[in-house]
């Protein structure tokens, strides 16, 4: 990617910057304790241009560091502090796995989706992590939030300009550039539900870590996520508990580090012993279910269907899909008596992104609600997995996984029957602060916003 923000000399003053840094921080964390040898040397996450959404604009040197910071070697100082004979140290280590993020490994080992699920399981348990939970039920909540959002906005729409279009706000990637380059013409579009990932989190140190009577800081949260940009999320502000000094994702590792491991451990997939995903509430998860949509949590399609019974009492048994500029950008039209009275859309990837605020600055972008993803392709795509060393992606492998993905039984929200408890009990009911607090965000434009929205992406 080429910005206008940054030339090619100050982008390698950066990247060297970069790597000294990473080797300071691999000299302070790998050596710890006698155990220091039993775990391997790896590669350091690392933030590259290519990666970037909108150069120095995004991501500013400190938070870069912070992010390089968070890798195995961040979950490796937990583990060995847990063998350690001071209790006091001691964590619960609590993994969650994206739903796509599975697909990746059943096809590097050839494996089905629920197979390679619980081989992930095992896995994660043998290096010593206590609990790996399955992430449907945070995604379920994500949805549920966003649908509600949506059908508040639609019978407000008249005495607020800004309710439509509302953008989701499920990816990390897209809600930075928004906030950070586009600023206050788009953010007060963006839903304020949480991504899935952030909603587990909310989860892990809230619901989990009450029932275990534990603090929050006693549980370290470990996210297995298909992108880099997951990393920069479990970052932000308002995700970290000031009483606790913690935060609710502790450390994000992509699905490609994880694989790292497993090579730099040298085993082989059948001496992995097999264990269900688990559930928060201490069962396991008997069958691997995803959400309606090919390469992502299905936003689009089960926002559509709800909008289209509770606003206009449709029920819709299939979805068309208009493929548009190419097929990463898609609409979806409900007419009722010769009028369109709903108009959705799918935009993956940043040159889709580009065109959609472009066309929204002109006041020529009329949809009601747009599924934002940065990568082309959806979640299953992320720059975390199904890419080579220089970034470029595996095409064939992304394919595969988008097969066995489409594969998976897929379960609305609306079915999860833990769901209406928790919004009962813990959460005090659906429309609590509590409810509110735990669930949703804020999105801020920042205040150096400087970059050219017309730049080439």
């Amino acid at each position: 990617m080429k910005c206008e923000n940054c030339t090619k000399t100050e982008c390698s003053k950066k990247k060297k910057k970069e790597e000294g840094e990473n080797a300071e921080l691999l000299e302070t964390t790998s050596g710890v304790g006698d155990e220091k040898s039993e775990f391997h040397r790896l590669a350091d996450a690392r933030i590259f241009l290519s990666d970037c959404l909108a150069c120095g604009n995004c991501v500013t040197s400190e938070e870069g560091a912070r992010i390089s910071a968070q890798n195995q070697k961040e979950l490796f100082n937990v583990l060995n502090l847990n063998k350690k004979c001071d209790s006091s140290l001691h964590r619960l280590v609590v993994a969650s796995v994206s739903p796509q993020s599975v697909p990746y490994f059943a096809v590097k080992f050839r494996l089905s989706v629920c197979e390679a699920a619980r081989k992930l399981s095992g896995f994660l348990k043998s290096l010593g992590v206590h609990h790996v939970f399955d992430t449907t039920i945070a995604a379920d909540f994500s949805i549920l939030e966003t649908q509600k959002d949506f059908v508040q906005r639609f019978r407000r729409q008249t005495q607020d300009e800004r309710a439509f279009p509302m953008f989701a706000s499920a990816c990390p990637g897209w809600v930075q550039y928004a906030e950070r380059v586009l600023g206050d013409s788009v953010t007060p579009h963006i839903c304020t539900a949480k991504s899935p990932q952030q909603i587990m989190g909310s989860l892990v140190k809230g619901y989990f870590a009450s029932h275990k009577n534990l603090a929050p800081d006693k549980i370290f949260h470990l996210a297995v996520a298909p992108c880099y940009d997951r990393k920069m999320e479990a970052l932000r502000e308002d995700y970290y508990t000031e009483l606790y000094n913690c935060r609710d994702v502790d450390c994000v590792v992509t699905s490609g580090e994880v694989m790292q491991i497993m090579e730099q451990r040298n085993i082989s997939i059948k001496e992995i012993e097999e264990s269900p995903l688990e559930n928060i509430f201490g069962g396991t998860c008997c069958a691997f279910v995803r959400h309606e949509g090919t390469g992502s949590d299905g936003y689009l399609a089960h926002l559509f269907r709800h909008a289209a019974k509770e606003l206009f009492g449709t029920d819709i048994q299939e979805i068309t899909y208009k493929t548009l500029k190419n097929k990463d950008f898609q609409e979806v039209c409900l007419e009722k008596d010769g009028e369109t009275v709903l108009r959705f859309a799918a935009a993956y990837g940043f040159r889709n992104i580009q065109n959609m605020v472009l066309k929204l600055r002109k006041g020529k972008f009329h949809y009601h609600f747009v599924e934002v993803l940065a990568c082309p392709g959806g979640c299953l795509n992320g720059k975390g997995q199904a890419h080579t060393v220089d970034g470029k992606p595996e095409r064939a492998v992304f394919q595969e996984m988008e097969a066995l993905y489409t594969r998976v039984p897929v379960q609305s929200p609306q079915e999860n029957p833990h769901i209406q408890e928790l919004y009962t009990t813990w959460l005090e009911g659906a429309e609590s602060q509590k409810s509110r607090e735990m669930l949703h965000t804020k999105f801020v434009p920042t205040a150096q916003n400087t970059a050219r929205v017309d730049m080439k992406w």
